[in-house]
C-alpha cells in the first residue's frame, strides 16, 4: 500500500474501500450527518461559534501541535469536493518540520455548519481570521488547495498583515469563469447535483481532476459526499454545496491575484485542467478554459514576489499524487 492509501485510511478511519460500483450504491450506505457525523477525522475536532448574516453557526477545525515547535503556524484551506481530513499527510509533514497546523472546515463544508444563507468568500475570510484571533495567532503561513486557493487570495488581499507566505496548490479561479459560462439558476444546479450518482461522481473526479490514483483510493471522498444522502437534513446540505459552486462562479478573484504582495508559491499539476462550469460553456470556448499551469506562470511573472512550479504527470490533487516533490517545494519555500 502506498503512502497516500495509508494517509487516506488514517484520515477517514474506514474499515476498507468499497470494492465495486455495486458496493457504492446509495441504498447500501450508512448515513452520515450533514456535519459529517460518522466520518472520522485524523485529529480532534473543535468548534468555534460564528455569526454569519445573523445566523449562529459553528466552524469546525483541527489544531495540531508539533512535538518540537518552531514557533510558526500553517493554516490549511481545503477545496470544495473534499473534507479537510484529506490534508492528513500534509499535517504530518508540517508537524514533523515543527509547524503548528490549523485546519478549518469552512462554513458550508465538512464538519462545520451548513447555513441557510448564501456563501461568500469575504465571509469565509472573516471567519478564518476570527479563528486566528480565537487561537491568538497574529500571523500564519497560508497553504491552500483548489477552492481554498480562491479563499487564500481573498485573505491575502483583505488581511495582508496576517499572512507570512501563501502557497496556492492547484488553485481554481485563476480565470474569471463568467467570461465563458452563462449564469445558471440555483434550482437547476440543485436538480442536477441531486441526480448525480456515486459512480458518476467518481467519473467526475477522475476526469475533471486528472487524478493519478487507483479508483479505490478515491472512495473515501465519495463516501464523504454520498453517505450524507441518508440524512434527513440532506436538502440543506445540498443547497449549501450548490451555493459554494455559485460562489466560485459569481465571486471571481482572478483580478486580484496579481496584486498580492506577500511571498507566493503556485504549485501546479501539469495535467490539471480543472475549470468549474466547463460543460455549460459554449463548445467553442471550452478548450480555452482550465489552462491552469500556464495561468499560474503568467500571474507569477506579474507579481512582485512569486513563482510557479509545475509538477509533471500530476493532476489536481497535487499533494497526494506527488507527496515528495510537494514536501520539497513547500518546506523549501516556507523555510526561506
Amino acid at each position: 500500500m502506498n503512502r497516500f492509501a495509508l494517509a487516506t485510511l488514517a484520515a477517514a478511519l474506514l474499515a476498507s474501500p468499497l470494492a465495486s460500483a455495486h458496493a457504492a450504491d446509495t441504498a447500501q450506505r450508512e448515513p452520515y450527518g450533514i456535519a459529517l457525523e460518522g466520518f472520522a477525522y485524523p485529529y480532534p475536532v473543535h468548534l468555534l461559534p460564528v455569526a454569519n448574516d445573523g445566523e449562529q453557526l459553528s466552524m469546525a477545525y483541527m489544531d495540531v501541535a508539533p512535538t518540537q515547535p518552531n514557533g510558526r503556524t500553517v493554516v490549511l484551506l481545503h477545496g470544495r469536493n473534499f473534507p479537510s481530513s484529506y490534508w492528513a499527510p500534509v499535517i504530518k509533514m508540517l508537524n514533523d518540520a515543527g509547524f503548528r497546523v490549523v485546519v478549518p472546515d469552512q462554513i458550508g463544508f465538512g464538519k462545520s455548519s451548513k447555513p441557510t444563507g448564501e456563501l461568500h468568500f469575504d465571509t469565509l475570510a472573516r471567519n478564518t481570521i476570527a479563528l486566528l484571533d480565537h487561537l491568538k495567532i497574529d500571523k500564519a503561513e497560508i497553504v491552500a488547495h483548489s477552492l481554498g486557493g480562491m479563499l487564500g487570495v481573498r485573505i491575502a488581499r483583505a488581511y495582508p498583515d496576517r499572512v507570512a507566505h501563501l502557497v496556492l496548490t492547484a488553485p481554481i479561479g485563476l480565470e474569471d469563469y463568467r467570461l465563458y459560462v452563462p449564469p445558471t439558476p440555483t434550482e437547476k444546479v440543485i436538480e442536477s447535483e441531486d441526480k448525480l450518482t456515486p459512480e458518476g461522481y467518481r467519473k467526475q473526479l477522475e476526469t475533471n481532476y486528472a487524478i493519478k490514483l487507483p479508483p479505490d483510493q478515491i472512495t473515501p471522498f465519495i463516501d464523504a459526499r454520498f453517505n450524507i444522502k441518508g440524512s434527513p437534513d440532506y436538502k440543506r446540505w445540498l443547497r449549501a454545496f450548490v451555493s459554494s459552486g455559485q460562489m466560485i462562479y459569481r465571486e471571481s478573484v482572478a483580478h486580484e491575484v496579481a496584486l498580492i504582495t506577500e511571498p507566493t508559491l503556485f504549485i501546479m499539476g501539469a495535467d490539471d485542467h480543472n475549470a468549474p462550469g466547463r460543460p455549460l460553456a459554449p463548445e467553442a470556448l471550452r478548450a480555452k478554459m482550465g489552462q491552469n499551469a500556464e495561468l499560474a506562470k503568467a500571474f507569477a511573472a506579474m507579481m512582485p514576489n512569486a513563482r510557479a512550479e509545475v509538477i509533471p504527470d500530476t493532476g489536481h490533487l497535487v499533494f497526494l499524487e506527488a507527496p515528495e516533490k510537494y514536501r520539497e517545494l513547500v518546506l523549501g519555500f516556507l523555510g526561506r
